[in-house]
């Protein structure tokens, strides 16, 4: 018996020794199967009819050291379309991540203009076109004030573009697909709603939320197959958005722990940083609690409730359960707390919903 073993683990050390020397080999074959299975793949075909939402970005503007949650972006499939809302720092590189490549995004729908809301927008812009080869530029939807940001990302781009058209010629990435285009609406007063977009089955509405002084911030209500995705946008509790999610499906809704950003406002009050325990104190009047955002999802009769914007971030374990207290109270409906690649699957013609993680 003692023989077998050392036989057994002479065999085993053989193999690890194999194996660690042909370890380039290995990984580079496993690259090549993968890049194989999915280069000119179109996985949205996967996906089942429905609306189906997926977090590209459920935090806020502050870096999140546990690097679950990064600059705020939601990718929407309706049937086989991609849509983008906002686009954060990194959501386009995340759509890769996920299998969701950039350079099949139809439009973007932006709720605001914060920089953590648009940031992303140049490398978004960059990957769809250089990615797909596509012809035309890249809709940004967006209230008064979307044609000025589209416009400062073309002229920073524009050296760029210059570059990659001379470097691999008009066939491979032609010019006139290059950047964004604006696509303004005018909000209709008082949160009622107004149609921004309605094609291939999916009808996008917008309107106004509170979140001056910022203004206009809008929100957007996404149907399609007979099923309904209401985007809070930032805004503090606002009863533009309780009207215009009744009885949605899903409501995403931003959220701020007042309760974790007074905490962090009294450490800069301690160390006497006085910036920062102003942004602190300002920051939680134009945000909306986990428990009001509860109510609003209550009120509305919202099917669930996915919490995205996550501020601040969480980075230890038990600060989650900080975040969510007194929402179970509040809302009777499922809640999932958001984090990079949280999924919400809404069949088509169907009272189901599915929570997963791409």
């Amino acid at each position: 018996m003692r023989r077998m073993i050392l036989i057994l683990a002479a065999v085993v050390l053989v193999v690890a020794a194999l194996g660690y020397a042909l370890r380039g080999a290995v990984a580079l074959r496993l690259v090549e199967i993968v890049m194989d299975r999915n280069l000119g793949e179109n996985p949205l075909e996967d996906f089942d009819d429905g609306l189906h939402v997926i977090l590209c970005g459920a935090g806020g503007p502050l870096p999140d050291p546990s690097r679950t949650r990064s600059g705020p972006c939601a990718a929407v499939v309706a049937g086989e379309k991609l849509y983008l809302v906002d686009a954060g720092g990194d959501s386009a590189r995340h759509l890769g991540e996920m299998q969701l490549p950039p350079g099949l995004v139809e439009a973007v729908f932006l709720t605001h203009f914060h920089s953590d809301h648009i940031d992303g927008l140049g490398e978004l812009a960059t990957l769809r076109w250089a990615g797909n080869a596509n012809e035309a530029p890249l809709p940004v939807y967006g209230p008064p004030g979307v044609a000025g940001v589209v416009d400062g990302f073309n002229r920073a781009y524009r050296l760029d573009v210059g570059y990659r058209v001379a470097h691999h010629g008009e066939k491979t990435v032609p010019p006139s697909g290059a950047g964004l285009v604006a696509e303004r609406f005018e909000p209709a007063p008082a949160g009622a709603p107004v149609t921004v977009f309605e094609a291939d089955g999916l009808r996008v509405t917008s309107f106004l939320v509170e979140h001056e002084p910022v203004a206009p911030a809008v929100g957007y209500r996404f149907e399609y197959a007979g099923r309904t995705a209401v985007f809070s946008g930032d805004t503090k509790k606002s009863a533009a958005v309780v009207r215009n999610a009744k009885r949605a499906d899903l409501l995403v809704h931003e959220a701020l722990s007042a309760r974790l950003i007074g905490l962090f406002r009294e450490v800069a009050e301690r160390k006497q940083v006085e910036n920062m325990r102003k942004i602190l104190l300002d920051i939680p009047d134009y945000h909306t609690t986990p428990v009001e955002a509860a109510e609003v999802a209550q009120e509305a009769g919202a099917g669930h409730l996915l919490y995205t914007h996550v501020v601040p971030p969480l980075p230890a374990p038990g600060l989650d359960v900080i975040f969510l207290e007194g929402v179970s109270d509040a809302y009777s409906g499922g809640v999932t707390l958001g984090v990079d690649g949280t999924m919400i699957s809404l069949p088509a013609n169907s009272d189901a919903i599915h929570v997963s993680s791409r």
